[in-house]
């Protein structure tokens, strides 16, 4: 079992549902149908979707500002199980490739049961930055969707779980969950 203080958590991907409400953009938005969660088979968009560089860009911008009207939904269980963890252990610690953390403190503190103490969320600008925020931290295992991510957190000494998605689908050594039912399995959170 994992100890709770030495677990974090990336935010798009894993506790929010964020490549559906790219979806939801692109169709309310843009008009763009026929588009499938299952067809998103790299985190790099551009290379699994078509649809103009431009659009991609600004629903990403719109995205990662908080600047939308559809709602972006959490993963089924990842309000339930981040607040039994943050029972046992605070702050739940969020580290996000983002530039701002402040959407993603709003999002969490608007849709999950847990007050500004309880959960800490660090941006980090790049994926690159989120090892050394985690070594500061003492963390040493880190919940993430992002597969490239995931194998520099491995050569940096943290233990990366990835959380399954369409687009982390490439061969790796690593633990692997599909809901947050499964992790919280994995993480020593109580019955």
């Amino acid at each position: 079992m994992i100890d709770p203080a030495s677990v974090a958590f990336d935010f798009d991907g894993v506790i929010a549902d964020t490549m559906n409400l790219f979806l939801d953009i692109a169709r309310s938005e843009y008009n763009i149908h026929g588009i499938r969660y299952d067809d998103i088979t790299s985190y790099a968009l551009s290379e699994c979707l078509d649809i103009e560089p431009e659009i991609l860009k600004e629903i990403s911008r719109k995205i990662m500002e908080g600047d939308y009207s559809d709602p972006l939904k959490s993963f089924e269980g990842a309000a339930e199980v981040m607040t039994r963890l943050a029972g046992r252990h605070s702050p739940v610690l969020c580290v996000t490739a983002r530039s701002y953390s402040e959407p993603v403190h709003d999002w969490i503190w608007n849709n999950f049961s847990l007050d500004s103490r309880q959960v800490e969320v660090v941006a980090t600008g790049t994926f690159d930055d989120k090892a050394s925020v985690l070594l500061d931290k003492k963390i040493t295992h880190f919940v993430e969707d992002r597969l490239e991510t995931c194998f520099a957190l491995h050569e940096a000494g943290i233990v990366p779980i990835v959380y399954r998605q369409p687009w982390n689908r490439n061969p790796h050594q690593f633990t692997e969950v599909g809901n947050w039912m499964e992790l919280a399995q994995l993480i020593d959170i109580g019955g």
